[in-house]
């Protein structure tokens, strides 16, 4: 067997692609519905990657997006901003498309299973924390008190 054929075994074993929201849709429907989407486009995504690469490289690790999307969706003062990954690295906007504007910090899940979390502004490493849900508790103390409501749209949305 050569390492076409394994690839092509491999490929058959893949877990399909997940049907994720219709963004446009949600969009048209404003900010709530677009984060709602997102947040289930994230999850629905990560969580294929992850199954994809549990096959593809069983018992290496896999960085813990997929528990630190449930354990901030599990917030509602997070749930309530648009969800966003750059590099595994998890952040929270309360603006619904680009130019991001970036709440509190960031959460970047490590292969050893800890998580470091980062403040935006000014930039500086907050810490490293052994859970999910740990690193959601800083952030969430990173994010103003003052802003409720959090969802917001772009400027384009106004227009």
């Amino acid at each position: 067997m050569d390492a076409t054929e394994v690839t092509s075994d491999q490929q058959l074993l893949l877990p399909p692609r997940p049907v994720l929201p219709d963004m446009a849709a949600a969009r048209s429907h404003g900010p709530a519905d677009a984060v709602e989407a997102q947040w289930q486009s994230l999850r629905l995504s990560w969580q294929w990657r992850q199954e994809v690469h549990q096959i593809r490289s069983p018992g290496s690790p896999y960085p813990g997006i997929v528990p630190l999307l449930e354990a901030s969706a599990a917030q509602p003062r997070l749930r309530r901003l648009y969800p966003f990954a750059s590099h595994f690295t998890l952040l929270f906007s309360s603006s619904t498309s680009y130019p991001w504007t970036v709440q509190a910090g960031s959460i970047e899940p490590l292969h050893n299973g800890r998580f470091k979390v980062r403040r935006r502004d000014p930039f500086a490493m907050i810490g490293e924390v052994g859970t999910a849900e740990e690193a959601v508790r800083l952030v969430l103390e990173l994010l103003p008190i003052d802003s409720e409501p959090v969802i917001t749209a772009c400027a384009d949305d106004h227009v």
